[in-house]
């Protein structure tokens, strides 16, 4: 399977949302990436229901929305209301977890767990076989730009190797500092769904940029 490129929306030019949401939808990248913040889990606020709402109106792609939030499971109905494909709630914010999944695929939606760079991938053992992407934070959460943590890489393959062991489906999605000088290792090394804010949107041509990244193969 051919790794995906989700572009983070928090990066794009919220003066011009609909011109980038445009952008994306006719560049190369397969979902859009939305982090929803509430300023408790992380030290940042971002966006709620509305612009998910106003995002899902021109999107063409599917929503893969990453809640970095507390009590996450208050708000799935919501989610899935908003239009989101995808939702990925973070392991350390979930008290029961395997419940959480479980409802996030019953309200029709594929299921993420978020690790922070400080979290053990030996957390996700008992319940790999349930999730469908893993979020591996390559940064601390909480805002772009952030300079990318090295350990990511062994991170990332030590979670393939669990995965093939437990025959698992899950994807692996790397979240934070990913560019131009590191996503091809990050493949290498396992990954399956790129996210990239500043990369895209900073890039004086952003959709030869979502090109760049999504073209590197393994064969």
């Amino acid at each position: 399977m051919q790794h995906k490129i989700a572009p983070s929306i928090l990066s794009a030019d919220f003066a011009n949302l609909r011109k980038d949401i445009e952008l994306v939808n006719d560049s190369e990248a397969d979902w859009f990436h939305l982090d929803v913040m509430d300023g408790v889990f992380v030290p940042n606020i971002s966006f709620g229901f509305p612009v998910i709402q106003a995002i899902q109106k021109y999107a063409k792609k599917p929503l893969d929305v990453h809640l970095m939030i507390v009590q996450p499971e208050r708000y799935f109905e919501n989610f899935q209301k908003a239009g989101a494909s995808l939702l990925s709630i973070h392991i350390e914010a979930s008290t029961h977890l395997h419940r959480s999944i479980q409802t996030i695929k019953q309200l029709g939606m594929k299921a993420g767990v978020a690790l922070n760079p400080h979290t053990s991938i030996s957390q996700l053992e008992d319940c790999i076989q349930d999730i469908d992407l893993v979020v591996l934070m390559s940064v601390n959460p909480g805002f772009g730009g952030q300079k990318f943590i090295e350990n990511t890489f062994c991170k990332t393959s030590a979670l393939k190797e669990l995965i093939i062991r437990k025959n698992a489906e899950t994807l692996i999605e790397i979240d934070g500092g990913v560019d131009l000088n590191n996503y091809s290792k990050l493949i290498v090394s396992g990954a399956d769904v790129l996210v990239a804010g500043n990369t895209v949107f900073s890039s004086n041509d952003p959709q030869k940029t979502i090109t760049q990244l999504k073209n590197f193969s393994l064969d």
